[in-house]
């Protein structure tokens, strides 16, 4: 099959020696590195801030447990322990902000390897990543989180003549490493459309292969549920519920996606048969003597 003129020099426009691939992954490193080093200066330095900002989902849940959300307590058992807590969540904070940076640098070093309708295809799911990524956090931040924390703090106990008072006083560290196991977890979780939508584009996937394997993908969200999640049984059941309305929206777009190549195809093949001469388009369409002598 002869590639067309087009094609041939988008594959030239493609190839670059092995030095300029290099310092082309350089400098989008560096791109990257730098905007990630920014955005930790900055949530280093509003750390405190930021922390007081996820405390917020713990003064609901003791809203919700009819406690007094003033109230709230943290505390550290180490000198050095809140001081690494605000490191860590300024990688972390970091991250999430320059995430769409280092989207757009790997985009941008892929690029020039990929035709045409590759990179638009390639584009939207680039986009649509980071959103849902943020959707999920959200239902952690408004929802997930205060009902983790009040399950946690029904299980405290009120100090009478016969039993001793046992309250909830969590460590700052192991406040921010649940919720951010709990971000994590759903910003992962939501990838699910956009990782099956491009595997069903390069052809890796079907939708009729996603929905025979729908009872299976209900019993593996229910595993990476309990593994990702803290072990307690609302925020697995939190994880995998969304996990299986998730996979069904997998399962509508990518049949969106068939049926999209499928009517380029059959516009692709009637621009073909209007480009063929009237002889051959004739010759095409009648059956040859073969056909006539087997009917």
């Amino acid at each position: 099959m002869s590639v067309s003129d087009k094609e041939r020099e988008e594959i030239e426009k493609s190839s670059a020696p092995l030095i300029e691939h290099l310092v082309e992954l350089r400098r989008r490193l560096i791109w990257s590195l730098g905007g990630f080093f920014i955005a930790f200066l900055a949530c280093f330095f509003f750390a405190k801030r930021l922390f007081n900002l996820l405390v917020v989902p713990f003064k609901w849940a003791t809203q919700w447990a009819g406690l007094d959300p003033h109230k709230v307590e943290l505390i550290y058992t180490a000198p050095q322990e809140f001081f690494f807590t605000q490191v860590k969540l300024a990688m972390f904070g970091g991250m999430v902000i320059a995430f769409p940076l280092i989207a757009t640098q790997i985009y941008k070093f892929i690029a020039p390897g990929l035709y045409k309708n590759e990179r638009s295809a390639f584009l939207p799911f680039l986009i649509a990543s980071p959103i849902l990524f943020l959707m999920g956090a959200s239902l952690v931040y408004f929802f997930f989180t205060p009902m983790v924390m009040w399950f946690f703090l029904a299980m405290q106990q009120v100090g009478t003549n016969d039993q001793v008072q046992i309250s909830l006083l969590p460590k700052v560290s192991e406040y921010l490493s649940l919720i951010m196991t709990l971000i994590f977890s759903f910003g992962l979780v939501f990838q699910l459309p956009v990782v099956t939508s491009l595997l069903t584009r390069v052809g890796l996937l079907s939708s009729q292969a996603l929905a025979e394997k729908r009872k299976w993908a209900i019993v593996i969200a229910f595993v990476v549920a309990a593994v990702l999640t803290p072990p307690d049984p609302m925020s697995q059941i939190g994880l995998a519920l969304p996990t299986i309305v998730l996979y069904e929206v997998a399962i509508f777009t990518s049949r969106l996606i068939e049926r999209s190549r499928e009517r380029d195809r059959l516009a692709r093949d009637r621009q073909e048969e209007a480009a063929l001469s009237p002889e051959r388009r004739r010759t095409r369409r009648q059956p040859s003597a073969k056909t006539w002598s087997q009917a």
